[in-house]
């Protein structure tokens, strides 16, 4: 039987831990949303990479997460219980590692070095951030959330202020950025290589104070109790669980498409504004709005997830999305402030989903120990960290491949053909991402609300809690 230290022993759940758990994904994204956002951008126009070898070398990297992503999961459930728990220690050893890891990646310096010498530095330096220390501190980071609270409304409020976390890093990058980074060439705007660096490196601080707030404020209080005589997980066990665990597999196609289509709207954003529009300062105010957006869904966010269902209104969410992004392709706004209204539709769903995406892998976690038996967050969580990672992947290496095709170099760049093709790239494909992801959703994902509900019950009752 599992149980939760006492009361006396152990500070309840309140604000604290929320706050504390939005600065994690404050931390994570500081450095995740900088290269989801503007990697692309800074390797075909600072570094004079094709957009197709940036999105290879990013797939390539995937294929390295298939197994760290595990790894570090599969580590975390071995993990020994410690005074502060057996998530909590990753953070605060990794935190230094992931943000020297991502600095390295933007250093403008290196623009003039021969080209294999600036694809070998990118992949390497990519490899290091994101499949070995981004892996080792956010796998255990976002496992940690069903150690802070047992509860599925506390869970929900970890997912939400997570969120808030991740859409403050996105407006500080996303509004910032567009606002510093660029100069006025000719009438156009130009990325400054080294100005960006110096950008990334601020970042890259801010990242290390996020994650230690995280640990100072979060509090591990599920400690399940381990039977040792319990037989050992092994990988053809995992794997099997895995394939035959449909709550999970779906939410694994489910956040794959997820990050296809918003990973590939913000990341046109740095086309689409810019270049199609002349107007950077645009997608600054476009940031805000989207922040504002997110804080007020986040506000009903909870009573919503009570009354309607996570599952529920996530299928919503997705289909609202599609709506945005299918009206902007058909009226195709010449106008930058009409392409916003779209736009803000478009992320009305994107921040409907995200504020309940991450309370429905808890939901998928309590589902799997009581099909296997043996409850495993840390591997759930990677697994499902690893699907992301595909779907970001996804996104760079189609994008970068369909920027290719529509003949996008920083030369032809203010191309109207090529712009044209910019235009249906930030549209269509990100609006078919979120069409499937609503189908996913309402087809194949089977924990609706009347059925995490009674798995809770069920939880509790095997734990010997009611």
């Amino acid at each position: 039987m599992s149980n939760e230290k006492s009361a006396k022993a152990v500070r309840p759940f309140g604000i604290r831990d929320k706050i504390g758990y939005m600065f994690g994904d404050f931390g994570n994204d500081f450095t995740f949303i900088l290269s989801s956002m503007f990697l692309m951008k800074f390797y075909t126009d600072i570094m004079g990479v094709e957009g197709w070898i940036v999105g290879v070398v990013m797939m390539v990297a995937r294929v390295v997460d298939a197994f760290t992503d595990v790894t570090m999961g599969r580590i975390c459930d071995a993990s020994k219980m410690t005074p502060v728990g057996k998530f909590k220690p990753w953070i605060r050893r990794m935190c230094g590692p992931v943000a020297i890891a991502s600095f390295l990646i933007y250093q403008s310096g290196l623009a003039g070095m021969p080209m294999g010498f600036k694809i070998g530095w990118l992949f390497v330096t990519y490899i290091l951030w994101g499949s070995i220390f981004y892996t080792s501190i956010n796998i255990p980071y976002g496992s940690m959330a069903s150690a802070i609270s047992a509860d599925p409304g506390d869970r929900q409020s970890l997912s939400t202020f997570r969120t808030m976390g991740a859409t403050l890093a996105g407006v500080v990058i996303g509004a910032g950025i567009p606002l510093i980074a660029y100069d006025t060439v000719e009438g156009n705007s130009v990325l400054n290589g080294s100005r960006f660096m110096l950008i990334a490196g601020v970042f890259s601080i801010g990242a290390v104070i996020c994650y230690l707030l995280c640990y100072s404020l979060t509090t591990e209080r599920v400690r399940p109790e381990i039977d040792p005589n319990a037989p050992k997980s092994t990988v053809s066990h995992m794997l099997r669980s895995i394939v035959t665990n449909r709550a999970l597999v779906s939410i694994i196609a489910a956040a794959i498409l997820m990050l296809l289509a918003q990973l590939t709207l913000t990341g046109m954003a740095n086309y689409i504004f810019p270049n199609y529009y002349s107007a950077p300062d645009v997608q600054s105010l476009s940031s805000l709005l989207t922040m504002a957006l997110t804080f007020v869904i986040a506000a009903v966010a909870k009573p919503i997830a009570v009354k309607v269902g996570k599952r529920e209104m996530s299928i919503i969410a997705s289909f609202i999305s599609v709506a945005g992004l299918v009206g902007a392709f058909i009226v195709r706004p010449q106008n930058v402030w009409v392409f916003v209204a779209f736009y803000m539709v478009s992320y009305l769903g994107i921040a409907m989903f995200t504020m309940f995406c991450w309370a429905l892998i808890t939901d998928v976690i309590d589902y799997s120990e009581l099909k296997n038996g043996v409850r495993e967050d840390g591997t759930v969580y990677a697994v499902y960290s690893f699907a992301r990672k595909l779907g970001q992947a996804a996104s760079s290496g189609l994008t970068g491949g369909l920027l290719s095709l529509v003949g996008y170099t920083a030369a032809t760049a203010y191309d109207p053909d090529v712009l044209e093709g910019v235009f249906n790239i930030s549209t269509l494909v990100p609006a078919a991402g979120f069409l499937l992801l609503g189908l996913v959703l309402l087809l194949w994902y089977p924990l609706d609300k009347k059925t995490v509900e009674a798995n809770v019950i069920a939880l509790k009752k095997k734990r010997g809690e009611l």
